[in-house]
């Protein structure tokens, strides 16, 4: 018999219970703005939402970016120790020895082996959310309801296993040579002025199709203060969010645990950004990047490769994504 621990399988019970009772909070109208965003404009049965503008010229336009060959690992290692949203998500490896203490190993060749196992909660280090993660009131993007995708073996519509391989230009904004923080403070908003004036420091655009990735330093926080890596970050603001959105992009992510500020903007219900992004407009979201050398190579844009994990009916995934400059 498998034993779950009392607080996960309580957390479980809590996430299930807060969507299925709908959120009809200050939160939700914000988030909605009382305008209609749903169905999709890539039609009323779409499960991947801007990943449809992840087109063959893109990618034919996007390898020109390749001047070096450099390639950068944008994903962390996972272990049980990684900090992680909420007090229950956690990820362990288990190995599974296969000679289990034998002498020697088995038949004339001596084979011995190793297996392993994960138990873990996918929103973990590095990873992709998908767009059944956040939702509002009772709907998810494209207007799929609560009720008809939500399993507890799976999405029915929207898991991460629908996304198609990601390979597009990137725009890396370095906001801590912007404020000349590293890391930016906790509680710092990226809003239109901050993202127009990271673009024009660097002299880089935002065109559709992209990936947006800011650099904030934050991640660095995670070796030295875990708890406050896990609750308070510098991120993108409602504005920015709804500006990044108009821009037509594929992905938005950073070096922080939630991409989003927190503590959330004045007047700000919980995680507004990811309902505008994931909700209103299908674009994913990325958290935990590894930006580090890409900053401290001064880079700004470059192809950006990612091929998730295809768990079936999964809300989010752990991902290593690829930077080619």
């Amino acid at each position: 018999m498998t034993r779950f621990p009392g607080a996960w399988l309580a957390g479980l019970c809590l996430a299930f219970a807060g969507h299925a009772h709908g959120d009809h909070s200050a939160a939700t109208l914000s988030a909605n703005n009382g305008s209609p965003w749903f169905p999709s404009v890539w039609g009323p049965s779409d499960e991947i939402g801007a990943a449809n503008r992840l087109t063959p010229d893109k990618v034919l336009a996007a390898k020109d970016l390749i001047r070096t060959g450099k390639t950068y690992s944008l994903g962390i290692t996972v272990g049980a120790d990684t900090p992680a949203y909420g007090a229950v998500r956690r990820c362990s490896v288990y190995v599974v020895a296969g000679r289990m203490g034998a002498s020697k190993g088995a038949g004339p060749n001596e084979l011995i082996s190793n297996d392993d196992m994960l138990n873990c909660w996918n929103g973990v280090g590095t990873q992709l959310d998908g767009l059944g993660h956040i939702g509002i009131g009772e709907h998810y993007y494209n207007g799929h309801k609560w009720g008809d995708i939500t399993a507890i073996d799976g999405l029915k519509k929207l898991g991460t296993d629908k996304v198609p391989p990601m390979v597009t230009r990137a725009v890396l904004l370095d906001m801590a040579a912007l404020f000349g923080q590293n890391p930016v403070k906790e509680g710092t908003a990226f809003n239109r002025p901050e993202i127009d004036a990271a673009l024009k420091r660097q002299n880089v655009s935002i065109r559709e199709g992209d990936v947006v990735l800011f650099h904030t330093g934050w991640l660095d926080v995670a070796a030295t203060d875990p708890k406050r890596y896990s609750t308070v970050e510098p991120g993108l603001g409602r504005e920015g969010a709804h500006y990044l959105a108009s821009k037509g992009v594929v992905a938005v992510g950073a070096d922080s645990n939630a991409l989003e500020v927190m503590p959330f903007e004045s007047g700000a219900g919980a995680f507004e950004v990811h309902q505008i992004l994931l909700a209103r407009n299908g674009i994913y979201i990325l958290e935990n990047i590894q930006t580090r050398e890409l900053a401290k190579d001064g880079v700004s844009e470059f192809l950006f490769v990612l091929g998730q994990s295809k768990y079936k009916g999964a809300v989010q995934t752990m991902i290593n994504p690829i930077g080619i400059r």
